[in-house]
């Protein structure tokens, strides 16, 4: 992606986060100069990889396949002893023609929220023993405490207040329906490991390749300097 892409989304993002009064904590605001200056007081941030998040799945195609989002608070596995806490918390930006594509999680449960905007379609698959996609069988998925049966494939729609809990080992996807404009999601999950805990099937990438056309409006989550 470029830079200017890049910059561009996040200012769209933000702009989301505001009209629909979701305020974000200060480290959302660092610009680029001040995490030069920042110490190990931030290590939090750098290592649990909280903060701005751009993906287009390395496909080079964001408008159509990728998202923004932001990682607002998790813990680690990793260093469970050092970050102990055993959730996280991201936003969703996704806009009409963007696609999040299909995948599961090993490790973690979480729950999907339709935070304001239009409405977000996810389709649902179960997983065989192979870690394959189950196209045969029904889904069963639940909604804000009601539990319902589904076919293989078939797209769940939130629309703004309600979520979808979403198992270890489900397949799913998101798109936003046409004409209901762009999607601000939540995320309320187990501990988040992008670069760890994300099948996808068919594979992709995660984070971008960035071709450095203007300044960077904010650092993304893995571009963050060591402390000074």
């Amino acid at each position: 992606m470029r830079r200017s892409q890049i910059n561009r989304a996040l200012r769209e993002m933000e702009a989301m986060c505001r009209a629909h009064g979701f305020h974000l904590p200060p480290f959302c605001a660092f610009t680029p100069a001040q995490w030069q200056t920042l110490g190990r007081e931030y290590d939090e941030v750098r290592e649990c990889m909280l903060g701005w998040d751009i993906t287009d799945y390395g496909l080079g195609d964001f408008d159509r396949v990728g998202f923004s989002l932001i990682t607002l608070r998790n813990g680690s596995r990793r260093m469970a002893q050092r970050y102990p806490k055993v959730y996280a918390e991201k936003l969703l930006y996704l806009k009409e023609g963007q696609y999040a594509p299909n995948h599961f999680h090993w490790y973690k449960t979480e729950d999907i929220i339709n935070r304001g905007g239009g409405n977000v379609l996810i389709r649902v698959y179960g997983s065989l023993p192979d870690e394959e996609i189950d196209r045969e069988s029904d889904v069963t998925v639940h909604l804000d405490g009601q539990s319902r049966t589904v076919p293989a494939g078939a797209q769940v729609r939130l629309a703004p207040g309600q979520s979808l809990f979403v198992p270890q080992r489900l397949y799913h996807d998101f798109t936003v329906e046409a004409g209901t404009g762009p999607v601000l999601l939540g995320e309320v999950s187990q501990c988040n490991d992008d670069e760890a805990d994300n099948r996808f099937n068919p594979p992709v990438g995660r984070f971008p390749a960035i071709e450095e056309d203007e300044p960077p409006y904010r650092l993304l989550c893995t571009e963050y300097p060591a402390a000074r």
